[in-house]
């Protein structure tokens, strides 16, 4: 796996809520300072909250956490714990009327997975904040990732575990890190060798499939539509440096980032995946790094996080299903 975590980042706490009644959960990641952000959605089927506050021309310059949830369109409900808890520790916009906390999300789609009844609500958001700090972010099936497939173009039965993975890269002083939630319809593949790692599988299962080489032979012709349901795949998180940006600066980070995706998991930006990315500013090393090198770390971590999502996962079985990680088939 590849090394660092967000946390790396200064100004950055990190914390996970990973439901124990079925594997579902959510991610959150806490700038009690406040952070200059932006967002870039390139998925067609985004479930967001508050992205439109990130646009450079808008007024809000600082968030006070993201919240990346599994859940799909219910699990934006848990941003709402993210407030109370951060209202309770007095962070927040100061409004002449009380504080509001800025608190941005995205969510996945995990409610094939288990029990669709149960989603991360506003307790799983509080108790993410609660477990947050600074230590090295878990990562694997835990939080927004606990419920996270890959490779879902021949419908979740032939998919494989995802996850959440972490990545960092620190230049001439400069951090820059990432968190990413991996539930792609597309595979992962390892961009610093070009190896396929986690995806859809063949029709018995046993071995990787390669979505890209299966479209391209026409192999998706007279599958099921509920298969390809809008939707149910995203790839989302946060990409964050503590050099000192702009707003306009923290969305082109984001808009970069998303190169790290086009690199680890092909497809990408499809009209059933939401894919959306988050940047943070925390300015905590005072250096106004260069432009160029800010997007190519960024670009690389997110990339890397991707890698790491799928590396870190382990695999489940659920009501008869099974779905394998990489690292257990990997010798």
């Amino acid at each position: 796996m590849y090394p660092g975590t967000l946390t790396d980042v200064a100004g950055l706490e990190v914390g996970h809520f990973t439901d124990t009644l079925r594997p579902t959960g959510c991610s959150v990641v806490i700038a009690r300072e406040g952070a200059v952000a932006g967002v870039d959605v390139r998925g067609a089927a985004p479930g967001t909250r508050e992205t439109d506050l990130l646009q450079p021309g808008n007024l809000v310059e600082k968030v006070h956490a993201v919240l990346l949830s599994g859940g799909s369109a219910w699990g934006l409900d848990a941003a709402s714990g993210v407030m109370r808890w951060l209202e309770e520790h007095t962070i927040g916009l100061q409004t002449g009327y009380g504080l509001v906390p800025i608190v941005p999300a995205a969510v996945v789609f995990d409610l094939g997975v288990g029990d669709a009844r149960i989603r991360p609500d506003a307790q799983a958001g509080y108790q993410a904040c609660a477990a947050a700090s600074r230590l090295p972010s878990a990562q694997g099936n835990v939080g927004a990732g606990a419920g996270a497939l890959v490779g879902k173009l021949f419908g979740i039965a032939r998919a494989m575990k995802g996850g959440v993975g972490s990545a960092s890269l620190t230049v001439d002083g400069t951090t820059v890190a990432a968190l990413v939630v991996c539930n792609a319809m597309g595979d992962v593949f390892d961009p610093a060798n070009g190896q396929l790692l986690a995806g859809a599988r063949t029709a018995n299962g046993k071995s990787l499939l390669n979505a890209r080489d299966a479209l391209l032979a026409g192999q998706l012709s007279g599958e099921k539509p509920h298969t390809l349901m809008a939707g149910t795949n995203t790839t989302i998180g946060v990409v964050a440096t503590d050099a000192v940006l702009t707003k306009p600066q923290a969305q082109r980070l984001a808009q970069v980032a998303h190169d790290g995706l086009a690199r680890s998991i092909n497809p990408v930006h499809t009209q059933l995946d939401g894919d959306t990315l988050f940047a943070l500013g925390t300015g905590h090393s005072g250096k106004t790094a260069n432009p160029l090198l800010l997007a190519t770390m960024a670009a690389e971590v997110t990339a890397r996080a991707v890698v790491n999502a799928v590396w870190a996962a382990r695999g489940v079985t659920i009501d008869g299903q099974h779905w394998p990680a990489v690292a257990m088939t990997k010798t």
